[in-house]
């Protein structure tokens, strides 16, 4: 098992075997950081030899994929399965909102002072807020123990405009075919060289209007669905006097994400692709489609980790002895009453004690030589156990027969078996 090492200072080096750590506990020139993953601290100086590290991130809305190499070994590797409950809260609190302001004595209309936020520039929706703040804490955590120099994305499942420009390269992606045309409808009178697609200029009509082939609705503002018209052919077309014999072009629509999952998962890809540029130095992006073709071309199972290690530039790397799994959780309930009342209208408390016999929820504890989590606990001191993908080991063990190895954290870890793929 991989240890990894801290200098004096708190900066990473590069990680040491199990048998080098204990010796530098026992002659006490270090000493414990973290537990999970177990990181040590150098007490004296220590070599400050550090290698290219590549961090590699399978980005996704439900699982995050983590992987950190080098040319020949995988230092790190984790899986992390992201909360999904953020936007059944909110909606919980909604409710729960509106119905309190109707038991009120006096009548409260909507103000919607509070709700300018949607139409601000970059707003992004709670859950997925909640997603990327996930991501950039599980990179953190690499970041303080491991010495990172490359951090490499997957954006997206495949890139759209080489589908368009196979040959496109570097800043050409800026240079699309809508470049220094003020609006899309210039673009397509001038693509159409001003002239009517119909008629050919026949009708003399000097007036031009851009016209969809597809209704906006359906086939929205693209140029390959504007077609330049004149005003004649326009309105007759309309009265349905004349037919158009014209196709759109080839439509990305579909390719572009189109149901509402996924175009939630391409925004928050590419929002947390910003972000982390604006945070690390060296950060690239690549695309799902070269993810995909780099672990068949190598013969790799399919998992989120090794899609990651893929990402990182890095496929045949020993694979890392330290898988861990990790869950993103809820640690705070800020519901004060249930839903539903006693009899006689008075409402149910939802607050329940913080420790129950010094053990909290999502507490890190061991259970007859088995390490588990606390799922669920009850004030008799009798607590459910399971592991983070969802096996159980007791429903209801005593305290007494628990052992606390770490304290409830937004994130859990434990070392062992890898999250299926979703895809």
């Amino acid at each position: 098992m991989l240890v990894y090492v801290l200098n004096k200072h708190g900066k990473p080096l590069m990680p040491c075997n199990s048998r080098k750590a204990r010796l530098l506990l026992k002659a006490g020139n270090a000493k414990v950081v973290r537990v999970k993953p177990f990181t040590i601290r150098m007490v004296h100086g220590s070599s400050a030899y550090i290698q290219p590290v590549n961090l590699g991130v399978d980005a996704g809305s439900k699982v995050v994929g983590i992987s950190a190499t080098t040319d020949k070994k995988e230092l790190y590797s984790s899986e992390c399965k992201l909360r999904t409950d953020v936007t059944d809260n909110l909606s919980t609190r909604r409710a729960f909102r509106r119905a309190r302001r109707n038991r009120t004595t006096r009548y409260r209309p909507p103000r919607f002072l509070n709700r300018r936020k949607s139409k601000k520039k970059g707003w992004l929706a709670p859950s997925i807020i909640q997603k990327i703040n996930t991501h950039e804490q599980i990179i953190k955590q690499v970041h303080n123990i491991l010495p990172i120099s490359k951090i490499i994305v997957e954006v997206a499942a495949f890139d759209i405009q080489k589908i368009k420009n196979p040959s496109i390269i570097n800043t050409e992606y800026q240079q699309g075919e809508q470049l220094d045309f003020w609006n899309v409808r210039e673009y397509v009178l001038f693509r159409d060289n001003h002239s009517c697609q119909h008629c050919k200029g026949k009708s003399k009509d000097k007036i031009l209007n851009v016209h969809h082939i597809e209704s906006r609705k359906t086939g929205g503002n693209a140029p390959n669905n504007l077609i330049t018209l004149c005003e004649t052919c326009h309105n007759k077309h309309h009265a349905q006097q004349i037919k158009l014999k014209v196709k759109r072009g080839a439509s990305f629509r579909d390719a572009a994400f189109t149901c509402p999952s996924d175009r939630r998962v391409s925004v928050m890809r590419w929002a947390f692709y910003n972000k982390l540029k604006e945070q690390y130095p060296n950060v690239s992006m690549t695309y799902g489609y070269l993810t995909k073709n780099t672990r068949i071309s190598n013969k790799l199972e399919k998992s989120h980790a090794v899609d990651a290690r893929c990402i990182s530039g890095n496929p045949m790397a020993k694979p890392s002895e330290n898988t861990y799994t990790q869950k993103a959780v809820r640690t705070k309930n800020r519901q004060l009453h249930k839903a539903t009342t006693n009899k006689g209208g008075s409402r149910k408390s939802n607050q329940a004690a913080k420790y129950v016999f010094g053990y909290q929820l999502f507490d890190n504890v061991r259970y007859k030589e088995q390490e588990c989590f606390i799922f669920g606990r009850r004030t008799s001191g009798y607590f459910d156990l399971r592991l983070l993908n969802g096996v159980k080991i007791h429903a209801s063990a005593s305290y007494k027969q628990l052992e606390l190895l770490q304290k409830s954290r937004t994130i859990l870890t434990e070392r062992g078996m890898a999250i299926p793929p979703t895809s």
